[in-house]
């Protein structure tokens, strides 16, 4: 596992719910996050960005941008508001604050180049 990525437990939050408990599991972001080929993305996109930031995080919000045509600032704060969003993430409790800044995500993609970006858009297609 990559630094930055959720550690899934099997504790229990007393004060908290789990998403996986109060999100509707028909939602198409959650069936999606069920089909995607993670490690895919750890093995092909993985080896082009190492700093700490999450591989998976980083495609999501790469692909949540292109989907919903939004900027960087805009995918991260919408991400912060949207328990769908972090769940497709892995996220096991709602996250208050952003994990990452906005301008990673220029940088992630100056460092996977238009090959990674390619290779982002066909597994999610």
């Amino acid at each position: 596992m990559r630094p930055g990525q959720p550690a899934f437990t099997d504790t229990h939050d007393l004060f908290r719910h789990r998403l996986e408990h109060i999100l509707d599991q028909r939602h198409e972001l959650l069936r999606h996050a069920g089909i995607m080929d993670w490690e895919r993305f750890e093995e092909t996109v993985g080896a082009l960005y190492c700093p700490g930031n999450a591989i998976r995080l980083m495609v999501e919000l790469e692909y949540l941008k292109h989907v919903h045509d939004l900027s960087e600032e805009a995918v991260v704060a919408r991400w912060v508001e949207n328990p769908y969003w972090q769940y497709f993430f892995g996220e096991e409790y709602f996250q208050h604050r952003p994990s990452i800044d906005p301008s990673s995500l220029t940088q992630f993609r100056r460092r996977i180049g238009a090959s990674g970006c390619e290779e982002i858009l066909k597994a999610t297609i």
